[in-house]
Parts: structure tokens; C-alpha cells; sequence
């Protein structure tokens, strides 16, 4: 088996940490005191996304990023587990065996329907979902996962493939424009990273393969916990709509849109991002 290795340039390696919980062997990075928070990535993403927001809520929460099994620098245990009830099942055992005890969960796309689903396992306080994918992907994504899906069930080799053919600069650049957002070059070359990964894209083929959201979305009018849906006007990936309605459903949903930005908001725009989920979290966290 080789051993995983985290580029020493990535954001907050010195909060990482690599923990054996079957099946998965998970990377999380680890910053701050007080309740906990769980933040989950969207897929194809990593712990980087939140290198930006992280800190802002650092200063008040102890906040654990996970990567998702097999896509960042956690090593994939078992490839059937990739779906969405595995995977929240595999998290909350993760929670369970290090004793982390999340008040909170914020997700991102794939990673908000995580946390939404972790809400019927975990006793959670408040979840916020930004650019939450609890429906169909649009533009690039809405045509390439499925497509990349396909693939996946008649080759093993579509992960090597995919990370040949799009782990150049200029593809990257492209796919990432492609969700509405505008990353620096720093952020660019983390994706690349990435990209660049044939396990971590195998993983993330595995997951747009299993990943099913009927159960969930049928079952979004029993979900107690408060949520709020945040969302960016120029979301080529997710429209603003999916999250709109999913908040009318939720007994305790609300929803708000940012004007411009995309799929990525986060990343762009950490500090709009925190100046809006912070204040939520401290109205359903208070003692």
C-alpha cells in the first residue's frame, strides 16, 4: 500500500490528520475550540474548498473538514459504499468512534445532501447547505457525470483516462469556469491537484454512480432540524431553484440567495458566505 502524500503547499496541512475507521481511511483537517462542526465538500472537492471559510468559523467552533472516501487524500475502503446512505452511515461511525459530537454540519453541493442526510442520524442543530445538489446537476456537470457514470460501469480505466485528459491547466481552468465561479490561480492548481489523481477521480466517478436522492427529497418534510439553503445567483451547476424549493418542503428551511458568484461561492467569497452562516449557527447553537 503506498502511502498517502499531502503536498506541503496544501491549505492547513498542519491541521491534517489520518484516521483508520473501516472502511475508509479518512484525511481531516481539524481547526479551533468550542462546539463542533462537521464540513463536508461536494464531489470532486476536498478539504481545500474550505480553506478560506474554515478560519472565520475557527474563531468560534472547533470545525473538522472531511474528505469524502477515495476523493481528497482519504483512501477509498470499500468502492460499493460511495452512495449516499453508505457514505452518511460511514461518517457518522467516523463521528461515533472519535467521539466528535457535531451540533452542525455545512455542506457543500453533493455535501449538503450529506449533511441533510446525516440530520436523520446525528442529533444535529442547524445544517446549512450551500449550493445544496439535492436535484439534477446542470451544464457540464449535468451532462459529464452521468456520462463519466457510464463509463465507470464498462471500464476500469475511466479514472486514468479522465485524469490524462483533463489534468492539464488549461482543462482545468475550464471545467471549474464551467460551474460559474472564478477561482485564482493558487485555488486552480488544488483542483488540478486533484484532477490529476486517478483514485480520487475514480472515487468521485463511483459516487455520481451510486448517488441517489429520492429516499432523501421524499423525506425532506420530516427533517426537524433548522436549515438554511444558501445559494448564488450565478450557479452554473445548481440552480438557485433547487434550493428554493427543497427550503419550502423543510419545516425549518430557510433560503437566501447571494447575488453573482457560482457553484463554488465559497471558495470566491468566504466572508459574505461566513457573514451569513455564522449568525444562523449562533441563533440555533445558543445554550
Amino acid at each position: 500500500m503506498q502511502p498517502l502524500i499531502i503536498p506541503q503547499n496544501w491549505p492547513h496541512r498542519e491541521a491534517s490528520r489520518l484516521i483508520a475507521c473501516k472502511p475508509h481511511l479518512w484525511h481531516v483537517q481539524i481547526l479551533g475550540a468550542g462546539p463542533e462542526i462537521l464540513l463536508l465538500h461536494g464531489a470532486g472537492g476536498g478539504t481545500h474548498s474550505w480553506r478560506s471559510l474554515m478560519p472565520l468559523l475557527a474563531a468560534r467552533y472547533r470545525v473538522i473538514a472531511v474528505d469524502l472516501p477515495g476523493q481528497g487524500f482519504s483512501r477509498l475502503g470499500a468502492r460499493s459504499r460511495c452512495g449516499l446512505d453508505p457514505m452518511a452511515a460511514d461518517i457518522a461511525a467516523l463521528c461515533k468512534s472519535e467521539g466528535w459530537q457535531p451540533v452542525a454540519i455545512i455542506g457543500h453541493s453533493a455535501g449538503a445532501a450529506l449533511a441533510l442526510r446525516l440530520a436523520e442520524l446525528l442529533p444535529l442543530r442547524a445544517v446549512i447547505g450551500i449550493n445544496a445538489a439535492i436535484g439534477g446537476f446542470q451544464g457540464v456537470a449535468g451532462w459529464l457525470f452521468p456520462a463519466m457514470a457510464r463509463l465507470l460501469a464498462m471500464t476500469p480505466l475511466a479514472a486514468q483516462v479522465f485524469s490524462k485528459v483533463s489534468g492539464t491547466a488549461a482543462r482545468t481552468q475550464s471545467l471549474l469556469a464551467s460551474t460559474g465561479s472564478v477561482l485564482d490561480a493558487e485555488a486552480q492548481a488544488q483542483y488540478r491537484t486533484l484532477i490529476c489523481t486517478p483514485g480520487h477521480v475514480d472515487a468521485t466517478l463511483a459516487m455520481m454512480a451510486q448517488w441517489r436522492l429520492e429516499g432523501l427529497v421524499g423525506r425532506l418534510g420530516s427533517l426537524a432540524a433548522p436549515v438554511l439553503l444558501i445559494t448564488a445567483s450565478g450557479d452554473l451547476t445548481v440552480p438557485p431553484a433547487v434550493s428554493r424549493r427543497a427550503a419550502a418542503l423543510l419545516p425549518n428551511g430557510e433560503w437566501v440567495d447571494i447575488p453573482d458568484y457560482g457553484h463554488l461561492v465559497h471558495e470566491e467569497n468566504a466572508v459574505l458566505v461566513a457573514e451569513l452562516a455564522i449568525p444562523f449557527l449562533q441563533a440555533h447553537l445558543s445554550p
